[in-house]
């Protein structure tokens, strides 16, 4: 283990890959961590029977006398107790999830399974390393390996970069290195499904009665693939069903009618609480339908085409669809009754059913 000085420090080579520690013979707990761009400065110790990392900063700007003689005081003061008032390192990617998702205001237990999810996907080695240590070049070549399924990719760095800015607030650490990102351009496929009576004996062709049921009742409300299959009995009621969380983070109230009831008929009795059970799923519901020439978007997508084309203004549609109004006034202060919107579902139901037939 060597000293660390400046002629040994400016001659490390970059590392190929992943960040190589070298801890100083003279001073315990300086090291200085060689990426594939950047050489840093950190000093780490162990208070409490918990390791604390402090970076120090960057080489060249901090030079290596600069850093062992800040190393000497963070140690010296570290000894006198006073280490606890020191920020400590940033923390790793697990624990900024960890503290974003524990969040009282957030969306969904939906939203947390599907962070975690996708960070121990696609940025598993990524997650015992502090934020600080995690470069500009690594997101960047990280979002470009990605580059087969662009959306994806985009999704996966913008979560990263929630986590970022949320650890932000309490740690000092820098814009998000994702400010070095390209991101892909994403265009929505805007399909719909045209062919209703094609639709109509696809469905009926469907082995599993279930699963025909969901593509009925997501095409006749226009719902969420998740609020579909997350319906509980005890929130379907005579005239709405009730969502307690939705993916706006509200809940929401969505009237129904006499042909939902006749949709839902089939499935009363299979299971006290799932709407769309499932023996063979965990969850004890159904989490992957069969799947159709159309995906449970595109019911969505025609859902609310046919209401607007059966005349249902396009602001109604948006509140049947749970959408987000955009004006202050939307967001805040209207709050349509279900019997006000039970119009505009019988429009959209009827020209529906017109067209199916």
């Amino acid at each position: 283990m060597p000293k660390l000085t400046e002629t040994y420090v400016r001659k490390l080579p970059a590392a190929k890959s992943g960040a190589q520690k070298h801890w100083d013979s003279e001073i315990k707990g300086l090291a200085l961590f060689v990426g594939k761009r950047s050489k840093t400065w950190y000093f780490q110790k162990d208070v409490g029977g918990r390791t604390q990392r402090i970076m120090i900063g960057r080489y060249p700007i901090i030079t290596a006398e600069t850093a062992r003689q800040t190393a000497m005081g963070y140690a010296l003061e570290m000894s006198r107790g006073a280490g606890k008032q020191i920020q400590i390192g940033a923390p790793t990617l697990e624990a900024a999830m960890e503290s974003y998702l524990a969040r009282p205001k957030l969306r969904s237990e939906t939203h947390r399974v599907g962070m975690r999810q996708q960070f121990d996907k696609h940025l598993k080695d990524w997650l015992r390393l502090p934020l600080d240590e995690i470069t500009k070049s690594m997101v960047a070549d990280r979002h470009r390996s990605m580059a087969k399924t662009p959306s994806g990719a985009n999704h996966v760095l913008k979560y990263f970069r929630t986590v970022w800015n949320h650890a932000r607030r309490t740690y000092d650490l820098p814009e998000s290195p994702t400010m070095a990102i390209e991101w892909y351009e994403e265009k929505p496929s805007g399909a719909i499904i045209e062919d209703l009576p094609r639709w109509r004996r696809a469905v009926d062709d469907l082995y599993n009665p279930i699963h025909q049921v969901f593509y009925e009742l997501i095409l006749f409300t226009g719902l969420r693939k998740t609020e579909a299959l997350t319906l509980e009995w005890k929130n379907v009621h005579d005239g709405h069903l009730h969502f307690p969380i939705t993916k706006n983070g509200r809940s929401f109230d969505l009237p129904i009618l006499q042909i939902h009831h006749e949709i839902l008929a089939p499935l009363r009795g299979l299971d006290r609480k799932w709407v769309f059970p499932s023996p063979k799923s965990s969850k004890g519901r159904l989490t992957s339908p069969e799947r159709l020439e159309w995906s449970p978007h595109a019911h969505r997508r025609t859902f609310a085409t046919v209401a607007m084309e059966a005349g249902v203004l396009e602001e109604v549609v948006g509140r049947l669809l749970n959408h987000t109004p955009l004006s202050i006034t939307g967001q805040r202060y209207t709050r349509p009754s279900l019997d006000a919107l039970r119009p505009a579902m019988e429009m959209a139901c009827g020209e529906l059913s017109r067209r199916i037939a």
